[in-house]
């Protein structure tokens, strides 16, 4: 069993300060560990998560889930839901924030602080494994010079304008100035 106090540690050390985000991630980062996995030396754990809050620190700090890797995928829709993919076991868990019927908003943040981190994820979370379908590994692609602002940007990100390959700031800048 991983000590709950270490981890909000090493995820504080990372995250630069305690607050009831980053436990929440400390807690989904615990109960992942004790499923049967491990810290993420490349990508044979994924994790998708729904939100941009302090939790994602946490899991990016105790899984080594990150966006350099690839194995993080953030889908922006401001909920506390997280799914990851084990590539190795290929298996699938799924947490998801449980409404807050405990009123925790009446608590003070230290209160709240420590009530998270030593809930059991069961009673936080609504948890279920979920079908094993992981996003495909990264991909590295060719890089395409801007041809307005000269910036190597990747293929992907490239938008056709009046002809020229551009990045999307430029692609924003252009359209704009054209209204």
């Amino acid at each position: 069993m991983r000590n709950i106090n270490d981890l909000m540690e090493k995820a504080i050390e990372f995250h630069g300060h305690s607050c009831p985000g980053l436990a929440i991630g400390v807690l989904v980062s615990k109960y992942i560990l004790e499923q049967g996995n491990s810290f993420s030396i490349d990508e044979e754990l994924v994790a998708i998560v729904e939100n941009d809050n302090c939790s994602v620190d946490a899991i990016q700090r105790l899984l080594g889930t990150t966006f350099g890797k690839g194995n993080l995928i953030f889908k922006d829709y401001g909920k506390n839901n997280y799914t990851f993919y084990n590539r190795t076991s290929e298996k699938a868990i799924n947490l998801r924030l449980k409404n807050d019927s405990k009123n925790q908003q009446a608590f003070s943040r230290e209160e709240r602080i420590d009530f998270i981190i030593n809930s059991d994820p069961n009673d936080i979370f609504n948890i279920r494994e979920t079908e094993f379908n992981p996003p495909q590994e990264a991909q590295i692609y060719d890089r395409i010079i801007c041809e307005n602002c000269q910036d190597p940007t990747m293929s992907t990100r490239i938008k056709i304008y009046n002809e020229k390959k551009i990045c999307i700031p430029c692609y924003l800048e252009l359209e704009t100035k054209e209204k």
